[in-house]
C-alpha cells in the first residue's frame, strides 16, 4: 500500500511540475504585441501599438465572417507569411464580428485560444499575447 501511495505522489509531482514548466515555456516563447480594436459604424478599426509591421487596419466584416490577422496585417489562413522579421511578434489570429460582439481565435503566438467580448459603437478593447488588456 505504501508503494502505491509513493507512486501516486511521485506521478502527481511530475505531472504538476511538467505543466508549470510547459506554461512557463509558452510564456517565454511569446513575443510581445499589443493591438487596440475599435468598433466603428462602418466596420472595425485596429491599431497596432507594439509588435506588428502594420500600424492601422480598417475593414468591414459581415456578421459571422472572419478575417485572419498576423504581424504583417490582413492575411489568409493557410498562406505562409512572405517574410518573418525578428523585430516583430509572430502571431496569427482570426477576428469575427458576431451579433454579441467580437470573437477572436488565437492560432499562433498567443497564450489564448478564444477571446470574446462585447463592443459598443466607438468602443475600444486592447489585446496582447496574453488576452484582453488596458
Amino acid at each position: 500500500m505504501k508503494t502505491i501511495s509513493k507512486l501516486l505522489i511521485g506521478l502527481f509531482v511530475i505531472t504538476v511540475g511538467s505543466k508549470s514548466m510547459a506554461q512557463e515555456k509558452i510564456s517565454t516563447d511569446l513575443k510581445e504585441f499589443k493591438i487596440t480594436i475599435e468598433k466603428m459604424d462602418n466596420g472595425l478599426k485596429m491599431q497596432s501599438d507594439k509588435g506588428s509591421a502594420w500600424v492601422d487596419l480598417s475593414f468591414n466584416l459581415s456578421n459571422d465572417k472572419s478575417q485572419a490577422i498576423d504581424e504583417n496585417g490582413m492575411t489568409q489562413l493557410g498562406e505562409l507569411p512572405t517574410k518573418r522579421d525578428l523585430k516583430f511578434a509572430d502571431y496569427l489570429f482570426t477576428i469575427t464580428h458576431t451579433k454579441e460582439g467580437i470573437s477572436l481565435t488565437g492560432i499562433e503566438g498567443t497564450a489564448w485560444k478564444e477571446l470574446s467580448f462585447s463592443l459598443q459603437e466607438n468602443g475600444r478593447q486592447a489585446i496582447d499575447q496574453f488576452g484582453m488588456t488596458k
